[in-house]
């Protein structure tokens, strides 16, 4: 595994869990708003760290920390990924995989072979505009459409996340997006916010107020499981302070209600 970052302790990556978060180098797209460009466009001029010394970290970690994210990068592109996922298990971790569905073979053998505890894919935005926000022209949306019927249906834990960026997703899009995902229990949108580190630029954050406007756009088509919970929320990123903006969606019987909950979150490392 060519592992170029790690996050020793995160509370969000993970719902409910204490995790820590391994960030690998290399991705097949080039999205505009990526806040990983280093990750992405030039990954070898990022020192690896040794596989040995991730596990080390992690038998230290033992009884503090519950479950490892891995993230990129596009974590899928490491053909080693399924033996380090299993020495991950073998510890006793949880494992959470990120990834932006372009491999769903190698995503049906891990979940196969029972190696994920929690999935995250993330929806670049509608399915016919994905060369756009991807950077990938006559891109191949098959394998994209592929991994999120294999994720609703593997029975393993998940969710599906949208990074809001202001000159790039329009109403329209989340209303073919909630008619892509209808049913789900869990999505999420990421407010965009310039790291000064992005492949594209001229990108800004959509308006809290323009992503309240959005949901109630497509909240009647996204419709959540009978009488099930989920939440959407929006991350507001300045340096080691996060602001969650947190939609929660209940549907009982015929009534949709909503709450809107924001929450201030200090997030520092050990």
């Amino acid at each position: 595994m060519e592992i170029k970052g790690i996050q020793k302790v995160t509370l969000l990556d993970y719902p409910g869990k204490v995790a820590c978060t391994v960030f690998t180098g290399g991705c097949n797209f080039r999205c505009p708003f990526c806040q990983n460009s280093d990750l992405v466009i030039s990954p070898a001029l990022t020192p690896t760290i040794a596989g040995e010394e991730i596990f080390g970290f992690l038998r230290k970690r033992r009884g503090l920390l519950d479950a490892i994210c891995i993230s990129g990068g596009e974590p899928l592109l490491q053909p080693d990924i399924a033996e380090f996922i299993m020495r991950c298990r073998e510890m006793g971790y949880l494992v959470k995989l990120d990834t932006n569905g372009s491999f769903p073979d190698l995503l049906q053998r891990l979940i196969d072979a029972k190696l994920l505890n929690y999935i995250a894919m993330d929806i670049k935005t509608a399915p016919e505009r994905y060369s756009v926000l991807t950077g990938v022209r006559n891109i191949d949306i098959g394998p994209v459409l592929a991994s999120v019927d294999i994720i609703r249906n593997s029975g393993v834990e998940h969710e599906f996340r949208t990074t809001v960026v202001n000159e790039l997703h329009s109403p329209a899009d989340f209303e073919r997006i909630g008619q892509w995902l209808k049913g789900e229990e869990r999505y999420f949108l990421q407010l965009f916010v310039d790291s000064g580190a992005l492949i594209g630029t001229g990108l800004s954050p959509a308006s809290e107020g323009k992503c309240a406007n959005t949901f109630q756009s497509f909240k009647n088509i996204f419709q959540p499981q009978s009488c099930a919970e989920y939440k959407r929320r929006l991350l507001f990123f300045s340096g080691y302070s996060m602001h969650q903006f947190v939609l929660t969606c209940l549907q009982p019987r015929d009534i949709l209600y909503a709450e809107f909950m924001i929450l201030r979150i200090n997030i520092g490392g050990y």
